[in-house]
């Protein structure tokens, strides 16, 4: 395998701003050539609430980022969460005239592409198409019709959509940081080709990313997406009922969550007391690890209860044999596992993106943190390689005078790749 195209990854959350420079090597790993961080300002659960302040965080980004790769970035692929984004499910078919020739690529965009056309709710817009089964002359369970014969061809979409506005801050952002967007994909589907594995995905899964301001789900059966929801309720959520809890700063109730935090409270940790210094001169305040544990596993139990509703919702609870892996920011609290088990009631662990990255990368990468800004370098790499796979077959121009680039990245992704019009602030599809 040859090392593969340079993709760069940018990562919007609601306390870091990441950029990480990346591509496939020879033995199909990820091979970081740079990265940068910055922190979030301007972001509220996932949706950004001040543009000036978020250009600035992903120029700093930018900036560290180019340092530390000597590569200058100018495209960037871009993960998209937020309370804003729905998923919902669509039965798709189309009638074929010569049903005695085989199903073609063809037909599976084509059927792809009249869900672009479904009437959604004013402001909302599709993100993301993603085939489920297929059915072929009412024979259902089919995975790749490719190659079968049929008359009428049907499928079940899992399709995520999300508010025009929010996406258009998005691109205002990118844009003014001097850069442009390839792609917006789903965060929780990039943490998932980041941490999964293809058998957990085969049995039945549930990817928890807890992040600052959001908590994502993607639920995978038989290697396929099944659900995807986004919580709206985070890490950020935690640290602000330590801080009224213990009357602290908010730097310090997130330094004492992420140092000394738990999610489940134990027995012993009844002896342990913490020593912070005083504020202004003030005596020090001491604060007990079983009441700090309690807090945290108070709001924890909430967020799960929200993710076990989205499961049942889903119509796969009891079915997710690899339970639930949790990632993100919020997977580094103690016990977190112990508490999914013993409240959600099924096997967890913790997702680290170790994987799919090569022996020498950086070891601040192997990190729950850092699984949605590699997956978004993974999927970006996997989109690559399917839109050069389809111009080798397909050519690089079309009758339209529309590159084949261009072209074919209409059939595969739909409505991910769009132009945006800063001046309006108009997003469209490249075929409107």
């Amino acid at each position: 395998m040859e090392e593969s195209s340079i993709i760069v990854a940018l990562d919007i959350g609601t306390t870091k701003t990441c950029v990480i420079v990346g591509r496939r090597n020879m033995d199909g790993l990820l091979e970081i050539i740079g990265a940068g961080r910055a922190p979030s300002i301007g972001m509220q659960r996932g949706v950004i609430h001040n543009i000036n302040n978020m250009i600035d965080a992903i120029q700093r980004a930018v900036a560290e980022a180019e340092q530390d790769a000597g590569y200058k970035i100018r495209e960037v692929y871009v993960g998209i969460a937020g309370q804003h984004i729905k998923s919902l499910r669509h039965r798709g078919y189309k009638i074929r005239s010569n049903y005695t020739e085989e199903i073609t690529q063809e037909d599976i965009d084509l059927l792809k592409a009249d869900m672009h056309r479904m009437v959604l709710p004013p402001g909302e817009q599709i993100i993301h198409v993603i085939p489920q089964e297929y059915i072929v002359d009412n024979e259902s369970g089919i995975v790749q019709p490719i190659g079968m014969a049929g008359s009428r061809i049907e499928a079940d979409f899992h399709i995520v959509t999300g508010q025009i506005t929010s996406t258009a801050n998005i691109y205002r952002c990118v844009q003014r940081a001097g850069l442009e967007l390839k792609g917006l994909i789903l965060e929780p589907i990039a943490s998932s080709s980041a941490v999964l594995t293809a058998d957990e995905k085969e049995v039945g899964v549930a990817l928890v990313d807890i992040g600052g301001g959001t908590t994502d789900l993607a639920i995978y059966h038989n290697n396929v997406l099944r659900h995807t929801a986004v919580i709206p309720y985070g890490g950020n959520l935690i640290t602000e009922d330590v801080k009224q809890a213990f009357m602290l700063l908010g730097r310090n109730a997130e330094e004492l969550k992420v140092k000394c935090g738990s999610a489940l409270s134990v027995s012993k940790m009844a002896y342990e007391i913490i020593n912070l210094p005083g504020l202004n001169g003030r005596p020090p305040k001491q604060i007990n690890v079983a009441s700090l544990a309690k807090v945290i596993q108070a709001r924890m139990e909430d967020i799960l209860m929200l993710v076990n509703n989205e499961i049942t919702r889903s119509g796969f609870n009891g079915r997710l044999a690899a339970g639930i892996v949790v990632t993100g920011g919020g997977a580094q609290l103690k016990n977190l596992p112990y508490l999914i088990e013993y409240y959600v009631g099924c096997d967890a662990r913790v997702g680290i993106p170790k994987e799919i990255l090569a022996p020498n990368s950086p070891k601040y990468l192997y990190s729950p943190v850092y699984a949605t800004s590699l997956g978004l370098i993974f999927q970006g790499l996997e989109y690559e390689r399917l839109l050069n796979t389809r111009l080798s077959v397909e050519g690089v121009e079309t009758k339209t005078g529309v590159t084949g680039r261009e072209s074919i990245f209409r059939k595969v992704f739909g409505g991910i790749k769009q132009t945006f019009n800063p001046e309006t602030d108009e997003i469209k599809d490249w075929d409107q």
